[in-house]
C-alpha cells in the first residue's frame, strides 16, 4: 500500500516516486494550493496539490479533513524558497522535502472528532471514553512506544544474563496476606473461587525450588484495591527471581537493567552505583521510606533540647517514649494563611493534633508557642535548625513513626509551594534497605508482614523470632529501590527452609493449621532441598511513568481505568445476564438484583 512511511523520505529522495498512507493531520490552503500534513506511527510527511499537476487529486483534496486516511502517491521534491523565505520546517525530520501528489485516494473518512488532538485535554473521562484516538496523539504514541522500548530493554538484559523467560498462571490461590484480591468463580468446581495474582511470588519461589535458577517475567497483576494516580486494578511488573544470590547480587542487577531501559527508550545515562540508606536513616531524615532527595529540608531530632522544657506538648511527648523532630522550610516563612491551613490539615490527616511552627520574619520568631520556651532552648534549637531570616519551622511531637511520617509529608508539601523541584531533570536513584520485617497494627493488635511473609529476617536477627517482645526490632533482608520519591521496586532474600517460614508464620498468627491450608504446597517443596534464593519486583507501569516523565501510569498504559476503576470506553464493568450467574453458581445480594 505504501513506498515509504511518513517519516522515511529525506534528501536523498528527492526526484524518486514515492506513496505514503496515513492520517491527516492538518489541512492548509495557500491561494489554492492545498498542504496537506500525513501523519503514521513514525512521523509526518508534507503533501502537496496542485491543480497543474493533477487537476483531479487537487480537486479532492479541497474536502479533506482532519483524521480521514489518505494514500498519497507523487514525486518528492526539495521545499522551495516563497517570497525569499525558506519553507523548510525544522521541528520534523522529513522538513526539508514535501511530497508533489501526482494521485489521491481517500482510504476512509472521519466524523468530526470529539476533540483536537493537537491541544491538551483537561477532561480525562472524555479521554479514557475515546482512548483509542486520544492514543493518536503525539505524546500518547510516544509514551507507547517509550513502553515498547523498557519492555524490549528488561528482556534483552535479563536474556542476556541467562534469565529464562516463565509464564505462571493467572488463576491462582486466594491467599489472606496482602491486598484484596479479584476473585473468579469456577464452574466446575461450584462454590470455590480462583483468584486473579496479586504478583507470582509463591510461582517464583517454587521455580527456584523447580532448579530454574535465573527466572523473570513481565507479569500481569491485579489488586482491588482504591486507584489513584500511580495505581490501577491490573497492572504490569517485572518480576525476577534467582537461586544462590546475595543482595548485592540482586542490586547489582537492577543498577545495570535500569541503565540499559534509560539508555535505550530516551538516550539518557544514570550513574551508578545509587547511594543507599538503611529505613532508619530514611525515616529520621526524610519522614519516608521512598525519600525524595533532591532538595534538603530534613528532619532534625530536638529530644535533647526539649527533654525538660516548660512546653509539656513537647517534654511530654518526650517523657512517653516519643520524640520532638522538626523541619525548617528555608525562604517560606511568607506562607500564606491558605497554606498553613493545608499544611495543619495534612498533619490532622495523618495523625498528628496540630502542627506547632515559628515564623521567623523581621528578625522576630512569631509563634505562640515561642512564650513557653527558655533562652537556653531558642539558642539550641537555633543552632540545630540553622534558623535565619525568612525560614518557617515546623514541628512534629509524638509517635516516631508517626511523627517521621507526618513531616515527610508537610516537607514534601512544602517542596511544592516552593518550587523545589519543579521541571527538575535530575534522576536521584536510591536504595533503602534494612526495613523492619514485621509491624504490629494497632487496631488488631497483630504482627504483619511490612513486605510478605516469604521475605528473610536478617541472619543476625533470627533468633528474635523466638520472643515476640524483640519483633520490632527485626530487620528483614529486604531493599527497595528509589527514583525522585517514587517507589520503583522492592524485594528481598527469601525463606527457603520450612521450619523458618514456619516460624514466621506462627509470628503472624498463621497457626499450623491455616498455614497447611494456605501454604501447604510451599512449606512442602521447602522440604525437598529448596535453594537459597531471592528476587525483586519492578513497577512497570510507574517505571515507565518516570522515564517518559509523566506524572500518572494512565499515560503509559495503553486502555487504563480511570480512578473509580471503570473502564469508560467499554463500559466495563458491566452487569452479566442472569444465566450467566446461575451458571457460576452466584446470587447477587444487591436489592436491585433482586427486584428486577
Amino acid at each position: 500500500m505504501r513506498t515509504h512511511n511518513c517519516n522515511e523520505l529525506r534528501k536523498e529522495h528527492i526526484g524518486q516516486t514515492a506513496t505514503i498512507i496515513g492520517w491527516v493531520n492538518t489541512k492548509r490552503d495557500h491561494h489554492g494550493v492545498i498542504f496537506i500534513d500525513v501523519r503514521d506511527r513514525e512521523g509526518i510527511t508534507q503533501a502537496v496539490f496542485r491543480s497543474e499537476e493533477d487537476a483531479e487529486a487537487a480537486k479532492h483534496s479541497h474536502s479533506l479533513r482532519q483524521e480521514d486516511i489518505v494514500r498519497v502517491t507523487g514525486t518528492v521534491s526539495e521545499r522551495p524558497e516563497i517570497e525569499g523565505q525558506s519553507t523548510v520546517n525544522p521541528n520534523i525530520q522529513t522538513g526539508e522535502i514535501e511530497l508533489v501528489a501526482s494521485s489521491l485516494e481517500i482510504i476512509n473518512k472521519s466524523e468530526v472528532l470529539p476533540f483536537q488532538l493537537d491541544k491538551e485535554l483537561s477532561n480525562e473521562d472524555i479521554r479514557l471514553k475515546y482512548r483509542y484516538l486520544d492514543l493518536r496523539r503525539e505524546r500518547m504514541a510516544r509514551n507507547l512506544q517509550i513502553r515498547h522500548r523498557v519492555a524490549k530493554s528488561c528482556r534483552d538484559f535479563l536474556d542476556e544474563g541467562g534469565y529464562l523467560e516463565i509464564e505462571t498462571p493467572i488463576l491462582s490461590k486466594s491467599t489472606p496476606e496482602g491486598a484484596r484480591d479479584f476473585l473468579v468463580p469456577s464452574r466446575l468446581n461450584p462454590g470455590k473461587f480462583y483468584a486473579l495474582p496479586q504478583a507470582p511470588q509463591q510461582y517464583k519461589q517454587l521455580l527456584q525450588v523447580a532448579g530454574v535458577e535465573k527466572y523473570f517475567q513481565i507479569a500481569r497483576c491485579f489488586r482491588d484495591e482504591d486507584l489513584r494516580a500511580d495505581r490501577q486494578p491490573e497492572f504490569t511488573q517485572v518480576d525476577i527471581e534467582a537461586s544462590f544470590v546475595t543482595t548485592e547480587d540482586i542490586i547489582s542487577l537492577i543498577e545495570g537493567l535500569l541503565k540499559r531501559c534509560f539508555n535505550e527508550a530516551v538516550d539518557t545515562s544514570i550513574n551508578l552505583p545509587f547511594q543507599r540508606m538503611t529505613y532508619d536513616e530514611a525515616m529520621n531524615k526524610f519522614g519516608s521510606d521512598k525519600p525524595d532527595t533532591r532538595f534538603g529540608i530534613e528532619l532534625v531530632d530536638l529530644c535533647e533540647t526539649f527533654s525538660d522544657s516548660e512546653f509539656k506538648v513537647f517534654s511530654g511527648a518526650i517523657k512517653d517514649g516519643g520524640v520532638v523532630k522538626a523541619i525548617n522550610a528555608k525562604n517560606f516563612a511568607c506562607v500564606t494563611t491558605g497554606q498553613m491551613n493545608h499544611l495543619t490539615e495534612t498533619a490532622q490527616l495523618h495523625g498528628a493534633k496540630g502542627l506547632a511552627f515559628i515564623k521567623v520574619e523581621d528578625g522576630e520568631w512569631k509563634s505562640p508557642i515561642v512564650k513557653f520556651f527558655s533562652d537556653k532552648e531558642k539558642e539550641e534549637l537555633s543552632e540545630a535548625m540553622s534558623i535565619e531570616e525568612g525560614d518557617l519551622i515546623l514541628f512534629g511531637a509524638g509517635d516516631w513513626l508517626n511523627v517521621c511520617e507526618v513531616l515527610g509529608r508537610i516537607r514534601l508539601e512544602c517542596s511544592q509551594y516552593l518550587g523545589l523541584t519543579k521541571e527538575s531533570s535530575a534522576l536521584d536513584f536510591l536504595w533503602v534497605t534494612d526495613f523492619p520485617l514485621l509491624a504490629k497494627d494497632k487496631e488488631t493488635d497483630k504482627w504483619n508482614a511490612v513486605h510478605h511473609p516469604f521475605t528473610r529476617p536478617k541472619k543476625e536477627d533470627e533468633h528474635l523470632l523466638d520472643d515476640e517482645s524483640k519483633f520490632g526490632d527485626i530487620r528483614a533482608e529486604a531493599y527497595d529501590v528509589v527514583l525522585n520519591g517514587n517507589e520503583i521496586g522492592g524485594g528481598s532474600i527469601r525463606i527457603h527452609e520450612s521450619s523458618l517460614q514456619s516460624k514466621m508464620f506462627s509470628a503472624l498468627g498463621i497457626n499450623e493449621d491455616q498455614a497447611s491450608e494456605e501454604f501447604g504446597h510451599l512449606l512442602d517443596a521447602f522440604s525437598f532441598g529448596a535453594p537459597p534464593h531471592g528476587g525483586v519486583a519492578l513497577g512497570f507501569d510507574r517505571l515507565v511513568m518516570l522515564i517518559a516523565g509523566e506524572e500518572s501510569i494512565r499515560e503509559v498504559i495503553a486502555f487504563p481505568k480511570n480512578n473509580r476503576g471503570i473502564d469508560i470506553m467499554s463500559a466495563s464493568p458491566s452487569s452479566v445476564d442472569f444465566k450467566q450467574l446461575r451458571e457460576i453458581y452466584i446470587k447477587s445480594t444487591r436489592e436491585d438484583d433482586q427486584n428486577s
